[in-house]
């Protein structure tokens, strides 16, 4: 199974307003940069839709090494938030619906799809293929000023 390093982020400008997203999806001494972005939408939304596209790009079950500085994306994902979400009909357990539940059952799919390892990496420091994420991101959103 190979290994794929992914890296991604999400921006808002405005939450909600334009938002944009970024990942790089590293295998071997290969590299791609993937963005996008929608005219209005949430910083969450734009984080997982960053996973979501990074994960789907891959063409067949990986063992993936996740880089997010999203709390709620390695949080939802790391302690089960989001499974036992899906598993309530996407009922959070203070009984309020759970935002974003088209966005986290692709997710899951995916998740459950591949192999992967989630590492929670601090924003807007010195991680340069975050750092570069973010940089896809805000280019991004800007497109819908």
């Amino acid at each position: 199974m190979k290994t794929v390093t992914i890296y991604t982020d999400g921006a808002c400008s405005g939450n909600p307003g334009p938002g944009g997203w970024g990942a790089i999806l590293m295998y071997g001494p290969h590299k791609k940069e993937l963005s996008g972005g929608e005219p209005q939408t949430t910083n969450n939304r734009m984080e997982l839709t960053g996973v979501i596209t990074a994960l789907a790009a891959l063409k067949e079950p990986c063992q993936v090494e996740l880089y997010s500085d999203s709390k709620y994306v390695i949080d939802a994902l790391a302690k089960g938030w989001a499974k036992s979400w899906r598993a309530k009909g996407w009922v959070k357990s203070d009984k309020k619906p759970a935002l974003n539940a088209d966005l986290w059952a692709r997710l899951l799919e995916l998740y459950d799809y591949h192999q992967v390892s989630l590492h929670w990496v601090k924003g807007h420091a010195e991680n340069q293929y975050n750092n570069r994420c973010d940089e896809l991101a805000v280019m991004e959103s800007h497109k819908f000023k």
